[in-house]
């Protein structure tokens, strides 16, 4: 037996909050608690990036690519925080820490904040770091995955890219959000908007891609560059699936063999009916299916993960 005046105690376990873990000035709080206050101009004006990034089986799925993203983001709205990218990471690292969650939603943010009482001038304002982990958020159900979801094209155009750089992820979701009723009123799970040129752009939250003959094809322009979209690119390269990124009508989208949607939020996610059109047999296809597998597979991938370092 240790002697009593040289032992110590175990250090007790932080206590795990798996509903979720925010972080804001310098403090870590459960994700409830974190707020922003109504003179912010990410609230007032949506003036605001952010990213996010997933955790898969205790690992970080392509964070330096979301990292890249965030300070790209930032530096086009001209936004600075008091933290570097290792900073960033580790801020991410411990909201994750805390929760325990070895499936996360991980989210960066940074709003423009407040300017001085009084004043409007947007190079005053200082602009707020916030970030937070949750349990893992699907777009689509597992369930939903393996039937396939419903969606229309929209009535409604994207905002263009003119307007709203699409390139830099961002809260202007008003014409998405309308166009999401149109799909709920058709009885459909989401939405695909057309740009005001008659082409696809993207939906809530997600990048679409369409298989044509044995070609996937996928917008070009006017779009988020998505880091599952891009790895949908890569593995398609990767594997020598013909894949063309270019201008996609809304007639040959609509005339497709298969569709399906990519986001962190849920991976490769199959459509099996547009507009009402039944596509294939009414199951997910099978260019489909094969690139959803390699993209989970890809999860395995020690080059492209970045493991937690949870409390025992």
């Amino acid at each position: 037996m240790p002697d009593s005046t040289t032992a110590r105690a175990a250090p007790a376990a932080r206590p795990l909050m798996p509903t979720g873990v925010g972080y804001a000035d310098g403090d870590y709080v459960p994700v409830e608690q974190l707020s922003v206050s109504v003179l912010d101009y990410g609230f007032t004006r949506s003036d605001v990036t952010y990213d996010v990034v997933h955790v898969w089986d205790g690992r970080f799925f392509r964070l330096e690519h979301h990292l890249d993203r965030f300070l790209k983001s930032m530096a086009a709205l001209r936004m600075a925080i008091p933290h570097d990218r290792d900073a960033i990471r580790a801020i991410l690292m411990e909201c994750v820490r805390r929760t325990g969650l070895r499936e996360a939603y991980v989210a960066m943010v940074c709003t423009r904040g407040r300017p001085p009482p009084g004043v409007r001038d947007l190079r005053q304002c200082r602009n707020r770091f916030m970030a937070y982990a949750l349990p893992f958020v699907w777009i689509a159900s597992p369930e939903k995955q393996r039937s396939g979801l419903s969606a229309v094209i929209a009535t409604r155009p994207r905002i263009p890219p003119q307007s709203v750089d699409p390139t830099v992820k961002n809260y202007h979701w008003l014409d998405m959000d309308r166009a999401l009723f149109e799909a709920y009123d058709a009885g459909a799970d989401t939405v695909i908007l057309p740009s005001l040129e008659g082409t696809v752009t993207e939906g809530p939250g997600f990048n679409a891609f369409a298989v044509i003959g044995d070609v996937v094809v996928t917008p070009d322009s006017g779009v988020l560059e998505g880091i599952t979209r891009q790895t949908v690119i890569d593995l398609c390269r990767r594997k020598g699936i013909a894949i063309e990124v270019r201008p996609v009508t809304l007639a040959e989208f609509r005339d497709a063999d298969e569709i399906f949607i990519a986001s962190t939020a849920g991976g490769v996610m199959p459509v099996t009916r547009l507009d009402g059109r039944i596509l294939g047999n009414g199951a997910p296809g099978a260019v489909t299916s094969r690139i959803r597998d390699l993209y989970w597979a890809w999860h395995r991938d020690a080059a492209d993960t970045t493991p937690i370092a949870y409390e025992d």
